[in-house]
């Protein structure tokens, strides 16, 4: 009997032990949305499929010009920015290619690497893509151009400095849907 009453002693001095061990660094979980897309229909130039979880708004930034859109993400706080340049006898297709290198290069302060690719794309055209990797805050642009009249640039931000290791997931899903955007890019 008295074995039963030393017991409760002996656990609870045992328990208050000095060794610590750290919890491991965890990660906000990322539950995708179903994958669905809708087609952006008479938008001037360009038309395109569309991911049903996101939405198009114009863009009032100061600098904007007609047929520029963003495709804002509500569940990730992402957009992307889509800008269109038409091409004309004033302006070179050469000319919007250098300002899209130039504006991804930028990014090469705080970029560990950057991948850039050519995508030969389902309905023939050719597109240029760029994956970022690093602490940036595009972590993938394109640009797309029938080299004679359209001029599509887009790029990716997300409205958070969370880590983009941590937004991984996000970002490949939006970055999918860019290509499915691409894929069904039809100039108009």
């Amino acid at each position: 009997m008295n074995r039963l009453y030393f017991l409760p002693f002996v656990m609870f001095f045992w328990s208050c032990g000095s060794s610590f061990l750290p919890k491991p660094k965890g990660y906000n979980r990322i539950v995708l949305p179903a994958v669905s897309y809708q087609m952006l229909d008479d938008h001037g130039p360009y038309s395109f499929e569309y991911s049903s979880s996101a939405q198009i708004s114009q863009d009032t930034s100061w600098i904007a010009e007609p047929n520029w859109i963003n495709i804002y993400y509500p569940y990730f706080g992402a957009n992307v920015q889509l800008t269109y340049k038409p091409i004309n006898r004033d302006s070179l297709v050469e000319d919007y290619l250098n300002d899209s290198f130039r504006l991804t290069g930028k990014h090469q302060v705080k970029a560990s690497a950057i991948d850039e690719k050519i995508l030969f794309l389902k309905n023939g055209n050719v597109a240029s893509v760029s994956e970022l990797s690093g602490e940036v805050p595009s972590p993938f642009q394109f640009h797309i151009t029938d080299s004679t009249r359209h001029f599509l640039r887009g790029a990716v931000y997300f409205e958070t400095s969370t880590k983009n290791d941590s937004l991984a997931p996000s970002i490949e899903f939006i970055k999918n849907d860019m290509v499915h955007l691409l894929n069904t890019l039809e100039w108009n």
